[in-house]
């Protein structure tokens, strides 16, 4: 029985920011068509801007599968998922089991075309969907913020950081042209 599709349905059940106090949930079948969305106008950026010639649509279908894993695992923190080099170590290799069940879950002869994308092995486009995976974060803490919830100020302190020590010029272009509109009202946007 392929129940590979059924398993990954499931992503809109698993909560993420599980250790803050959210005035609106969000699951990780959210996030990911967000974290897509995101990855596909950084690398579109890179090549436009930037002279880069990166396929955009994978970047997308890495960025949809970035955390599938999670139906197995559920979202670890990421306070504590980097807690310190051994937990970073051990959640990677639960990653990797979770990445593996999920792929036993497919017939035989389509593994090798999802392997890819479960696993993140293009190391290019994996720079730009971490980073959108980044701007998600912000893009909630923003709109966690904008509701009053000051429980997100930290985190998008660190979230800033982390965005600015990447040093990547595509995000940088988007952070600087793109996300004040992330501030807005729906009513000024238009």
């Amino acid at each position: 029985m392929n129940s590979f599709f059924a398993m990954l349905s499931r992503m809109k059940y698993i909560d993420r920011w599980g250790l803050m106090n959210n005035t609106k949930t969000e699951n990780i079948s959210e996030h990911s068509l967000e974290v897509a969305i995101l990855s596909h106008a950084l690398v579109h950026i890179a090549n436009v801007r930037l002279g880069e010639q990166l396929d955009a649509d994978r970047a997308a279908v890495i960025g949809m599968f970035h955390d599938a894993g999670e139906i197995i695992t559920g979202d670890m923190p990421t306070p504590i998922k980097y807690y310190n080099p051994e937990i970073k170590r051990a959640y990677k290799a639960i990653e990797k089991v979770a990445e593996n069940k999920l792929l036993s879950l497919l017939p035989e002869d389509l593994r090798a075309i999802y392997r890819p994308v479960l696993s993140n092995e293009d190391e290019v486009l994996e720079r730009y969907v971490k980073a959108a995976d980044k701007l998600s974060a912000l893009i909630k803490c923003i709109e966690e913020v904008r509701m009053g919830n000051n429980e997100f100020l930290k985190a998008k302190e660190s979230t800033e950081m982390a965005i600015h020590a990447m040093k990547l010029p595509a995000l940088n272009i988007f952070m600087e042209e793109c996300m004040p509109a992330y501030y807005l009202t729906l009513d000024e946007l238009g």
